[in-house]
Parts: C-alpha cells; structure tokens; sequence
C-alpha cells in the first residue's frame, strides 16, 4: 500500500440549466490537489491550505476535505492510524465550480487510495456528501461527478441511484467567473418554494431534451436546452451579474448555449471547438470590462474520470 499519495480531484458544473441537483458534469480543470500520507496515529491532521487566502479552515473537523476523510476511515473501520494533508485550492471559492465538492471527494479518495482502494468509487459517495453537507449542503450533483468523472445523472443520494450519462464528443465549455461571491446557501434562500404546474411541466420537459440531445450527441440541441431552465434561474439571475449580457455575448461568437454553473456566478457556454469556445471567453471577458468587474476565464472539456490518484511513494 502506497504512504504518499497526490489526489487531483475536478472542479464540477451542476444543474446544466434545468437539472436543478440532479445533473452535474466534472470538468478538467481547474482542480484542487491534496498531498496525503499515512500516520501512525489515529485521525486527520491538515497541514496547510494554500490558494484559499486564508478563508479555510485547518480544523478537520471544519473543513470539507478533513471531515469526509474522517468519515472515510471510519468507514473502513481503521481505527489506529491516520492521514495528514495538505491542500491547495486551484478551484476558487462560492464560484459555483463546486469548490466543496472537490475538497470532501478529494479528502475521501485520498483515504481510500492510501489503505489499499478497499472501496469503489461509488462507495465513497457517503465520505464525500458528508463532507459537502457542512458547507453546500447534502446534495451530489456536485460530489457525484468529482467522484466519478463525466456527466451523472444524480437519482439520490446511495450510490445505485447514480447513473453515468453520454458525454457528446467535441463538447468544449467556456467558462466565466466575475470577482463576486455567491455563497451556495444564498443561492439556495432566494429559490422558490412552490411551483406552478405548467411550470414544472415545462422544466421536465427541458430535462428531458437535454438527456435526449446527450445521448444523440447533438452539442447543438444541449446548447438550447441548458437556457431553458424556467425555475431555478429566474429566482437566481439577480445574483449573477451580467447574466444576460454574458449569453448574448457568447451567442453572437458562436456558443449554442449559456448557463449558470451551479450556485453562480461562473457562467457556463457550450461550444463544440476550442477556437469558438476561446472567442466566447474575449465576448466574456469585453462584457464584465464593461460593467466595471474583474472576472476569470476559462476554456475546459468534460473530464472522462473524477478525482486522479498519483502514487509518489
């Protein structure tokens, strides 16, 4: 069994629109990195975090990553030895690239990996949900794809209910974060509590195109469906500021398609090349000039698998 271990573990987009905690997607990059090597003495012990500002936590029992490690040994039932991390955030914080996520599926298959990989990913789904619930909340449209890579259709919260969906070939994402934050539980108290029928009529039918124009590759039609969210983002756009100018921008340089990431304010544009999806990110970056906000760009992929485990010794 390996003492050192490196865990790359993905930033994730949920929701893709109308998806609201029942879809999300791991993306390349960015991703966060855990150091972590076995002790001989029970527990989790944090080091250090880095690329956070300071904002994190070194308590484990505090912080995401400490907290579903925890869990994950205890899961394994070891009881008379540990793990010490180090973390650096590469994903940055209440951007909604699900920060949480990665760090509580981070800490998870970093036990996991240094015991031997005794579990299946989808085992460790409990690990991570535990870790995410102390900060976002118990939902997995985030910890599911950090966990397993691709597109997940979330069915619940054990791992059977998981259901890995077609990832369409040449799928590019370009992706934009104003220097604002929109902490997951902000987003979440603006959300309404009752639905009209025809509405949620309306937004099963656009989750329905979406799975649809996953499964028939058509990078187009998924464009299309991730705008057509009738719920979630109308309570939500006040907080994502230039929103609307953002998807003009992305439309007119040839993206099919622009959403909100998660909980915001990353906006999130389907394109079906580098070269497009690299002329969104300009439009992007010329509509936040604008407005007077510093923002961060990105062109990404889907990532085929979620957290990578690099053995150093």
């Amino acid at each position: 069994m390996p003492r050192l271990v490196e865990i790359y573990a993905p930033a994730t987009t949920a929701n893709l629109g109308p998806g609201f905690d029942i879809l999300g997607m791991a993306l390349e990059e960015p991703f966060d990195t855990i150091c972590a090597e076995k002790t001989d003495s029970p527990g989790v012990i944090i080091d250090g975090i880095t690329g956070d500002e300071g904002r994190l936590s070194l308590d484990p029992a505090k912080n995401t990553a400490g907290i579903s490690a925890a869990y994950a040994l205890k899961q394994l039932g070891i009881t008379d030895q540990g793990i010490r991390m180090t973390i650096h955030k590469g994903l940055p914080l209440a951007s909604g690239l699900g920060s949480s996520a990665a760090s509580a599926a981070g800490g998870a298959v970093a036990v996991n990996a240094l015991f031997g990989d005794p579990l299946r990913r989808p085992q460790l789904l409990d690990a991570a949900l535990e870790g995410e619930a102390a900060v976002s909340g118990r939902h997995a449209d985030n910890v599911a794809p950090a966990l397993l890579g691709g597109i997940i259709f979330v069915g619940g919260l054990t791992p059977e209910l998981l259901e890995p969906l077609p990832v369409p070939l040449g799928l590019v994402l370009a992706l934009v974060t104003p220097n604002v934050a929109v902490p997951t539980a902000e987003a979440r108290a603006v959300l309404p509590q009752q639905i009209p029928m025809r509405d949620m009529v309306k937004q099963t039918a656009s989750v329905a195109r979406l799975i649809s124009a996953l499964y028939r590759n058509d990078i187009e039609a998924l464009g299309k469906a991730v705008e057509a969210d009738g719920i979630i983002e109308p309570a939500r756009q006040h907080l994502m500021p230039g929103l609307h100018e953002v998807r003009a921008a992305a439309r007119e340089r040839g993206a099919f398609g622009t959403t909100i990431s998660g909980a915001g304010p990353t906006l999130c544009a389907i394109c079906d090349s580098e070269s497009i999806a690299r002329r969104v990110t300009d439009g992007m970056e010329l509509v936040y000039a604008r407005l007077g906000l510093a923002c961060q760009t990105r062109v990404t992929r889907p990532a085929s698998q979620g957290c990578r485990v690099k053995i150093i010794e």
